[in-house]
């Protein structure tokens, strides 16, 4: 028996929904039959000439089901799934651009385990905006009941071709002498980056391994673990601490004294090692970009992936652009140009990837033979904290920055500023940048029921201090 709808019609009951990269919804509500009519929707809107479709998950209790729905629909599709098991997202990414294949990721990246999602990818890198629209237009046809079989044997080429981008890449004994600690929590990459370290001559200390999910986010590290990475740095000695959010596409990097990078501070220190001339950052990242006058051009987004892809493709348009990359806030660091360096050759990868930039870092402090902490202190001194208000319905998020935005008292009831705000950019929720030269920054998240803080500061502690008091305040408005 089969029940033809349009996939709108489906989800409209959902909190299924696309946010600012990808799927996502509460677990309860990935039903085989929802996951069956989204796999559906994109093959036939997005995939329809393919033969193969790549498919992996992460290590969230909830993926493995869910892939076996996805794999259903692309079965009952006529299609092959190319089933590469627990894999990080760049690197099952990478490996259907390599045979331009269309590609399925589940993960749920950062969120709470009791929420996951859906990323899909045509065979030239993710969908777009315009994409999921095309998506939820369509008319699927799914099956009752859906007959769900076990995974099938898992293919090994997507982990060896990403093993191999960054091998042969860095070369041979890359990091031999260094000492890295990695806190492998549930990341999708603790099996793979532990081997790509080792190959590179490093001296890998693991710690931390759970069959629980962890829930880890770069942009708002959570007290456990910036007082878990100071107690390793007084029981080991290491150059630096290497782990990711769960499915491996936003890097967590602390330095030898256990103290975790800021992502933005991350993508620039990447983005300068690689040689890159032309950069792609959502408006929320620390404005060090401009300031470190380190590239020839730079160009703010709104926040996520789909919108860093367009502006880096059009910036790759035009002439005299040279390398082109781009990244995010969380850290995530996506590369649309090759890179040529003593003889290899690192071939763009359009997505969020963890992996590279913390390698990048870790050998470029090596080749100024200094510490992780020495490449921080070389930008200009520009602070950014983040937090987030959770529970937060993003319609009630929406209203209240409205209200802010309209009522200069209530402006100055939630942030503890008293100098005068300069302009406000709407780019993507509200930023205000104030006559002393702070930024205080509410975005309502694509991803989840939450109200994110950025604020921007000359230290560390009044960054800290700014975002802290002014989500304290807004709670007591919501």
């Amino acid at each position: 028996m089969l029940k033809s709808s349009r996939l709108s019609s489906l989800a409209e009951s959902s909190s299924v929904k696309f946010g600012t990269s990808g799927l996502r919804g509460l677990v309860s509500e990935m039903t085989p039959e929802l996951c069956f009519a989204y796999t559906s929707a994109f093959i036939q809107s997005i995939a329809k000439d393919a033969t193969e479709v790549v498919i992996g998950h992460d290590l969230r209790p909830s993926s493995p089901a869910i892939t076996a729905a996805c794999i259903s629909a692309i079965e009952y599709s006529g299609k092959t799934p190319v089933y590469c098991g627990v894999l990080p997202t760049p690197a099952l990414a990478y490996f259907a651009l390599s045979i331009s294949a269309p590609a399925i990721v589940i993960t749920g990246s950062h969120i709470p385990f009791d929420r996951n999602g859906i990323k899909f990818y045509r065979a030239q890198g993710e969908i777009t905006k315009d994409d999921e629209l095309a998506m939820q237009s369509a008319h699927v046809d799914v099956p009752e009941p859906i007959a769900l079989s076990a995974l099938p044997a898992v293919d090994d080429r997507a982990r060896q071709a990403y093993l191999k981008r960054y091998t042969e890449f860095f070369g041979e004994n890359a990091l031999a002498g260094s000492r890295v600690l990695f806190y492998e929590h549930s990341s999708a990459a603790r099996g793979i980056l532990n081997q790509v370290l080792t190959e590179l001559g490093c001296e890998v200390i693991s710690v931390g391994r759970t069959d629980e999910f962890v829930p880890i986010d770069t942009e708002a590290v959570r007290i456990d673990d910036i007082e878990q990475a100071k107690r390793w740095a007084s029981e080991y000695e290491f150059d630096g601490i290497f782990s990711t959010d769960g499915d491996a596409d936003r890097p967590l990097l602390g330095d030898e004294k256990g103290e975790w990078f800021r992502g933005d501070v991350v993508g620039v220190l990447c983005a300068h090692f690689l040689g890159a001339e032309s950069v792609v950052a959502p408006v929320s990242c620390n404005s060090v970009l401009e300031l470190s006058q380190y590239f020839k051009q730079t160009q703010r987004t709104r926040i996520g992936s789909p919108y860093v892809i367009e502006g880096m493709q059009s910036l790759a348009r035009a002439k005299g652009s040279g390398v082109v990359v781009g990244y995010e806030a969380n850290g995530g660091f996506l590369l649309g140009s090759e890179i040529h360096q003593q003889g290899s050759t690192l071939q763009p990868l359009p997505t969020r990837d963890a992996i590279l930039p913390m390698l990048s870092l870790l050998v470029m402090a090596r080749k100024q033979k200094c510490a992780l902490s020495a490449l921080r202190d070389q930008l200009p001194a520009r602070y950014t904290y983040s937090n987030r208000l959770q529970n937060i319905d993003p319609d009630v998020s929406k209203k209240l920055l409205v209200e802010l935005e309209g009522f200069e008292y209530l402006l100055r009831k939630v942030v503890p500023l008293e100098d005068s705000v300069e302009r406000m950019d709407k780019t993507d929720g509200l930023r205000l940048y104030f006559s002393n030269g702070e930024i205080v920054h509410f975005r309502p998240s694509g991803n989840a029921p939450e109200l994110r803080c950025y604020c921007e500061s000359e230290s560390e502690q009044r960054s800290e201090y700014l975002c802290e008091s002014s989500l304290q305040r807004l709670a007591s408005l919501v």
